[in-house]
């Protein structure tokens, strides 16, 4: 013999209960009582529950790099205009239709390496930040000068000079190339 309760409920959850109820095989008894279970002992739905939770951990997770990825590649495409505009000069006249020709052919050649990376399934900004941060952990660290041209001096290196042996600045020399060339 099972304990008898009665209890109030709101008339829209009253509704509701007689719709359900009404189903093939259902009665109120029946209904109310797997809803108090399910609500004082959570540990006994592992169906669903378990399954929508690890999902959407696996959902906040992806959105996470998402934002990690678009925050980078906007600040990247920020720091490119901004340098690309403070040092590009404008070209005289008689250049600049074969500057635009250039431009056009660059850009097509850009546009079909992108096209083969996301055909590939290939994620760029995920491979160099992983790369990067695997070989300069602490890069990420450090209150870098905006707008400073790569190699410049950072006030962790003073002392250090800024130009290699043949006089050029670091991001010129040899060695700079090569470490630029591996982020």
């Amino acid at each position: 013999m099972k304990p008898k309760l009665s209890a109030y409920v709101s008339d829209s959850v009253a509704q509701r209960l007689e719709l359900a109820a009404k189903r093939p095989g259902a009665n109120k008894s029946a209904i109310v009582d797997a809803a108090l279970d399910r609500f004082l002992n959570p540990e006994r739905d592992t169906s669903g529950d378990a399954a929508l939770i690890r999902r959407l951990d696996r959902m906040s997770r992806q959105l996470e790099r998402a934002d990690r990825d678009v925050s980078v590649l906007a600040e990247t495409i920020a720091l490119f205009i901004r340098y690309y505009l403070t040092i590009t000069p404008p070209l005289p006249s008689q250049d600049q239709d074969a500057a635009r020709a250039l431009g056009r052919e660059r850009f097509e050649m850009f546009v079909a390496q992108v096209g083969k990376r996301v055909a590939s399934g290939g994620r760029l900004v995920a491979d160099v930040m992983d790369r990067v941060s695997a070989s300069k952990p602490d890069l990420f660290m450090r209150n870098l000068e905006e707008g400073a041209p790569l190699g410049a001096a950072q006030p962790s290196d003073i002392g250090t000079p800024a130009q290699s042996a043949t006089g050029e600045p670091p991001e010129h020399s040899p060695a700079g190339r090569e470490e630029v060339g591996n982020v």
